[in-house]
């Protein structure tokens, strides 16, 4: 028997506990070599522990437990081989992943083969013909009629072909089926009570079911970090918030005129985040008291911008960080936020992902909000606050026109910001965002820059 130890790995060099928040397997199953098996959370972010070797996983340690960094979370016996219906699952999960190809390539062989057979049948049907008596007559009927209750049960691509590749019907499969148990019932029950259902339902008015049910959820590492986070920048820094508004007609006819060659260059299509970043970073240099931050008794300023981006994931706000945004284009920009949203999405990123920003912006606009007051997130002094785009009536050269317009915020840290760098700053990204041509000449003016004024 080979008995291996899974331990916690370290997320980072300041954390030495996490909490397993948790477990993806169930104890005593079947784990492939490389299946990610729990979830694990600090006090900064989520990832994931994966199994070393395939075998039977024992576990040591339950759901919310704080675990220290180096301390066995369960073991693994590689002397235990999966059974049938394990072998299936795993085979179901290749095929729906396509990590097998030698796999894939059997069943191209399987399929071609069977083709082969069903002309076979078909040809020999044509020679010699069952003699239809009374029995055949009988048993032909019977087999139609189930053939006809099972056609009613929907099958997916790949449970049929899970079912070819075993030899399984559909009767055999339902005749193996566990007993029902509450769960499958409340699935058929929710999906009979989709709202396309319930349109097809008769309208039963404006009365509403009364509920005086509650839930009460543990908080997750991260969570908990989070609340104490924005107590403290409400507690610790002298935040006040400078309010502006940007037309932002001209990115959008850019992005227009020129969507479909974007993405057809760099395989990713220009958003208007890229604008924000690439503007902020040109005034974060004009303006450096607000690109820096207190540490102790000394002022820290940078004299490079790396720009952290809030992205809304399932176990709450995440700030991954894309570094040197003034040496970055508008597509690096671009794919640098996919792939950092991405994995704030899966719960993939790493502690120096999100660490190290020297400026934030958040993007409430994506939710609908009109206007905030968004909260700094410290060390740093500052934090720049999207709205959502409204066409409104504005006075453009004496003339009331139509334009999509945006409504940005600033939340600074008054100990290191004064109000004058504060609105000078967000004036700034204004003027540039409403001459996007202004930031590709280092901040001054494009049209004097071509002029050579």
């Amino acid at each position: 028997m080979a008995i291996i130890e899974v331990k916690i790995p370290s997320p980072g060099e300041s954390i030495t506990h996490v909490e397993l928040f948790n477990w993806l397997v169930k104890d005593g199953e079947y784990v492939e070599k490389d299946t990610e098996i729990a979830e694990l959370e600090s006090d900064k972010a989520t990832l994931m522990l994966v199994a070393y070797d395939s075998g039977k996983i024992s576990f040591k340690a339950k759901e919310g437990d704080m675990l220290e960094v180096g301390s066995v979370a369960c073991t693994i016996d590689t002397s235990v081989q999966p059974s049938k219906s394990e072998k299936t699952a795993v085979s179901d999960k290749s095929a729906e992943t396509g990590d097998s190809p030698k796999s894939a390539k059997n069943t191209e062989i399987i399929e071609s083969s069977k083709h082969v057979d069903q002309i076979k049948i078909s040809e020999s049907s044509k020679v010699t013909k069952p003699a239809e008596t009374e029995e055949y007559k009988n048993e032909t009927q019977e087999a139609k009629s189930d053939q006809t209750e099972f056609d009613k049960v929907k099958i997916t691509p790949l449970a049929q072909k899970v079912m070819d590749l075993n030899d399984l019907s559909v009767e055999d499969v339902i005749n193996g089926l566990r007993r029902l148990k509450r769960e499958d019932v409340e699935v058929v029950l929710n999906a009979n009570e989709s709202p396309a259902n319930k349109a097809q339902a008769p309208a039963a008015g404006l009365k509403k079911e009364v509920s005086r049910e509650s839930k009460t959820e543990r908080l997750s590492s991260l969570r908990r970090k989070l609340s104490e986070r924005l107590v403290s920048v409400k507690n610790e820094t002298a935040m006040l918030t400078t309010f502006n508004e940007v037309d932002m007609k001209p990115i959008m006819d850019i992005r227009k005129r020129n969507q479909a060659q974007f993405t057809e260059k760099h395989g990713i299509k220009l958003g208007i985040m890229s604008f924000f970043m690439k503007a902020s970073s040109v005034a974060l240099l004009e303006f450096p008291n607000v690109n820096s931050m207190i540490d102790g008794e000394n002022l820290v300023t940078y004299d490079f911008t790396d720009i952290s981006v809030a992205v809304s994931a399932p176990k709450g706000l995440m700030v991954p960080v894309v570094r040197n945004v003034e040496s970055l284009g508008l597509a690096e920009i671009e794919k640098a936020i996919a792939d950092l949203a991405e994995k704030a999405r899966n719960g993939r990123l790493s502690i120096p992902e999100m660490t190290g920003g020297t400026f934030t912006i958040t993007n409430g606009g994506v939710f609908g909000s009109m206007m905030s007051t968004p909260l700094i997130n410290p060390p740093q002094s500052a934090i720049l606050g999207m709205h959502n785009i409204i066409e409104r009536p504005v006075a453009i050269d004496g003339q009331v026109v139509i334009r999509p317009m945006m409504y940005v915020a600033l939340s600074y840290d008054h100990r290191v910001i004064d109000g004058k760098d504060s609105v000078s700053f967000l004036k700034r990204i204004k003027q540039l965002l409403e001459n996007p041509t202004d930031i590709l000449f280092g901040g001054s003016n494009g049209e004097k820059a071509l002029l050579e004024l």
